[in-house]
């Protein structure tokens, strides 16, 4: 996997977390769809891409208005699939390309996370593999008003660095995180789908 950096320094670097720093989105895939079994509705794999960086209920909101499934209790279907997720952590591994370049700017620069999911699994995945200690910042979904493709994520990440958003370096693997990205006026380097390669 080869990452397009910018050839400049940046005064912050914010991480996605899923797809991004993890491996996770494989993993995630696998307990949406067996969430979705339960329920009896297909989830297509490309939808389930396209959605990437959206909160859980924000998904199953979706799934319910836009492609009729039947979802019985939102928060209660997303707290189920979470825990889906969490037990298949013990599978994640890391996206080795990304963390060679934030191991390189650690404590160098202030290091965030921002992340369209939970808290607790966004600190559960990073111990996962290693790196928890890393990040000067972590913002999920509970620490902001709207989610990707909206900048809120990545420009609380930044006030909480006290980095000013146009030099901000964001690494993002879905299409929504790009866009809440560059919303933000920071510059992205899009990390590519582990499956892709």
């Amino acid at each position: 996997m080869k990452l397009e950096i910018p050839d400049r320094e940046f005064a912050g670097l914010i991480f996605d977390c899923d797809g991004t720093l993890a491996d996770t989105m494989p993993l995630h895939y696998r307990a949406w769809t067996r969430l979705l079994d339960d329920l009896g509705t297909p989830f297509p794999e490309e939808l389930f891409y396209s959605l990437g960086g959206k909160p859980s209920e924000t998904i199953l909101e979706l799934l319910r208005d836009q492609h009729g499934a039947s979802v019985p209790d939102v928060s209660g279907c997303a707290a189920r699939k979470e825990a889906y997720f969490v037990e298949l952590l013990h599978e994640v591994r890391p996206i080795e390309p990304v963390l060679r370049y934030a191991r390189e700017w650690r404590g160098r620069r202030p290091l965030a996370v921002a992340s369209g999911g939970y808290r607790s699994n966004v600190e559960l995945t990073l111990e996962a593999i290693g790196i928890r200690t890393w990040f000067d910042t972590l913002v999920c979904v509970e620490d902001y008003g709207r989610g990707k493709p909206f900048p809120d994520a990545f420009l609380e990440a930044a006030r909480r660095m006290q980095v000013p958003p146009e030099q901000c370096l964001v690494f993002e693997d879905s299409p929504l995180g790009i866009q809440a990205a560059e919303a933000a006026g920071m510059q992205c380097v899009l990390v590519p789908r582990t499956d892709a390669r």
